[in-house]
């Protein structure tokens, strides 16, 4: 199955499956060819943890080549140990 690794600016391995990038682009087709900003998210974004689920994280960041009136990308990933992935993410807008 293809996948695709990149690290965060703390240097932490996160990887995103095909099978995810489908379940994403189903969902949320304004990001559609927008593969290489997602990624460019999880690498330079910022990362919150979620308050109620000390595993998972929100990476944000500002993305101005998004369609319409969208202008940043949310990007969710969940760690267990070492195995850091995404599972999924959308299109927001940032006032």
């Amino acid at each position: 199955m293809r996948r695709w690794t990149v690290r965060d600016r703390a240097g932490r391995e996160i990887y995103l499956t095909a099978e995810r990038w489908q379940h994403i682009v189903s969902r949320h087709r304004v990001l559609a060819g927008h593969l290489d900003d997602v990624l460019n998210t999880l690498r330079l974004g910022h990362r919150r943890q979620d308050a109620l689920q000390p595993f998972k994280y929100f990476y944000h960041r500002r993305c101005e080549t998004l369609p319409g009136y969208y202008n940043s990308i949310i990007v969710v990933v969940l760690y267990r140990g070492d195995d850091r992935h995404v599972v999924t993410a959308w299109p927001e807008v940032e006032e």
